[in-house]
């Protein structure tokens, strides 16, 4: 029997690995593992493959995805972290997953197919009104970043203003690289978030993410009311 431990709601370690509940059953998106215990399938979650396993492994305090949540997730990419992120929100959640890249969306289209919570946006994480028609008029409870562009405050703080509750969480993965390659990575965290914080967000937490992602810092905040 594989012993089961609740990190955060929906996110579990089985048989000492991080793992969600398998919202498409029989279906996996990276050639992760599946693992049936009392008739529930888990996929395991690679800390080396996802910046959110990442940050959770160093040692994430709090986490604002959870059962239910609608997230807007930009830099979708082929689909790693979503899927986990669609596990988590489950029935009565959504992802909208915004991606650009023509060859990732292809793939992103695949994993998304078995996931109804999973809703496929093709658009530009910069230009939010061109997918603005997608949410409806809904607006997230998460906003979830990973874009590698110079400009990556920027565009998160332009998306909450459009999409995110007052209120509302914002997760960003820094990539010092993208943002200045020949300046020290310290002080390109610094200067991010500071950009963040007199965009209206109010900082929870930074975590490096070496080893698991070099030259990376997560970031949690608050968007305040």
């Amino acid at each position: 029997m594989q012993n089961i431990q609740q990190l955060f709601p929906g996110i579990y370690r089985v048989g000492g690995k991080l793992a969600t509940k398998n919202f498409a059953p029989g279906f996996r998106v990276y050639g992760e593992k599946l693992v049936s215990v009392d008739n529930v399938e888990y996929r395991q979650w690679d800390i080396f493959r996802s910046k959110l396993a990442a940050a959770i492994a160093k040692g994430l305090n709090h986490m604002p995805i959870a059962p239910g949540s609608l997230v807007l997730y930009l830099g979708a990419s082929t689909g790693t972290t979503p899927s986990h992120v669609s596990d988590i929100v489950g029935e009565n959640g959504a992802v909208f997953a915004i991606e650009f890249a023509q060859r990732s969306m292809r793939d992103l289209l695949n994993i998304c197919a078995p996931r109804p919570n999973m809703l496929p946006v093709f658009g530009d994480a910069r230009m939010p009104v061109q997918y603005a028609e997608h949410l409806a008029g809904h607006k997230a409870d998460v906003l979830y970043q990973d874009v590698a562009q110079p400009d990556q405050a920027e565009i998160l703080i332009r998306n909450a203003d459009m999409f995110l509750k007052d209120g509302g969480h914002a997760l960003l993965c820094i990539k010092s690289q993208s943002i200045d390659v020949t300046q020290d990575p310290k002080k390109t965290y610094a200067q991010t978030v500071a950009k963040l914080e007199a965009g209206g967000f109010e900082t929870l937490q930074t975590l490096i993410l070496d080893p698991y992602d070099k030259d990376h810092m997560f970031w949690t905040g608050k968007k305040k009311d």
